[in-house]
């Protein structure tokens, strides 16, 4: 693999990324507007860019991994790196995107520049064990060029043209906020009626209760820290991007409009910067019980290979 490749946005989720391409052997450039994780991914071995343009500019494949869409349009637009590409170059956004957004971007590429979309999934563990799946959307030639870079991080499905790769990824997010949104009733629903949380853990993780979720999150909720790594604010930002896609369907999304109400009443609670399971925290407070459970519970920011 000879291609230079440029990872622009170095979060809770970008660094751990980066890092697993640079661990695969490949020439990576790295930028984030905070010089601690840029360190960080050059005492790695990648190159250090000096702004978003220069890596733009430098790279074969750009991957961005930037929390919501204005700070992509920060990057690409008010950043130069649109303009800063090169012909024969391709930009992968990992980005949890609007669909429309990312074909008016591309639409906006110079000349000779191709674009691929590719959310990810997988948590923050999943970033640091490589073990994310992503959802890729563009042309067959552009994605048999970037899969092979992608599946350094994890899984890659492909799932259509450009932009099919956001809504696979809002649809994912659309089943696990209704879960995380329902699994505190749950233990609410047990705990009332006399059954210890350790048991009815055990049988929901045995049963057809089972779920990511469950097994993922279940974890952070007992631990008390509600996995502030991805926060009820990136968990609004996505709702608010389903609600787009909802408009395509000639149907009411009943569950999903509740746990949108479910998030926003927790925001309205405990703020937007928390981590997401405060939707289960509110159960807690309104029943007067705790979800504490003992545990060797590993925070995802901590799990290692």
């Amino acid at each position: 693999m000879t291609d230079t490749i440029g990872f622009i946005g170095l979060g809770n989720m970008g660094l751990p990324m980066c890092l697993n391409l640079i661990d695969a052997g490949l020439d990576v450039i790295a930028f984030d507007l905070r010089s601690e994780p840029v360190d960080e991914a050059v005492s790695a071995g990648a190159q250090r860019g000096a702004d978003a343009a220069d890596v733009a500019a430098r790279a074969d494949i750009l991957l961005t991994s930037l929390p919501r869409p204005d700070h992509v349009a920060s990057v690409m637009r008010d950043g130069g790196a649109l303009a800063a590409l090169r012909p024969g170059s391709l930009w992968a956004d990992l980005t949890t995107n609007r669909r429309e957004f990312v074909a008016e971007l591309a639409g906006e590429a110079p000349a000779g520049v191709t674009v691929v979309d590719s959310p990810v999934t997988g948590a923050v563990d999943g970033a640091r064990t490589g073990r994310l799946t992503l959802f890729a959307g563009g042309t067959d030639a552009d994605l048999d060029r970037v899969v092979p870079i992608l599946e350094n991080m994890g899984r890659v499905i492909r799932c259509g043209g450009l932009g099919t790769g956001n809504v696979v990824k809002l649809v994912t997010n659309q089943l696990w906020f209704i879960h995380a949104a329902s699994i505190g009733e749950g233990f609410a629903l047990g705990m009332a009626n006399g059954v210890e949380l350790p048991v009815l853990y055990d049988a929901i993780c045995d049963s057809v209760g089972d779920s990511f979720v469950a097994r993922h999150d279940g974890p952070s909720i007992f631990a008390g820290h509600y996995d502030p790594s991805f926060t009820i604010d990136l968990c609004l930002k996505d709702l608010g991007l389903l609600r787009e896609l909802g408009d395509n369907v000639s149907a009411d999304l009943i569950m999903t409009d509740a746990a949108h109400g479910v998030f926003e009443n927790a925001a309205e609670r405990y703020g937007r910067d928390v981590g997401e399971l405060h939707v289960a925290k509110r159960l807690e407070d309104d029943a007067q019980l705790s979800f504490r459970m003992d545990g060797d519970w590993t925070a995802p920011w901590e799990v290692t290979n």
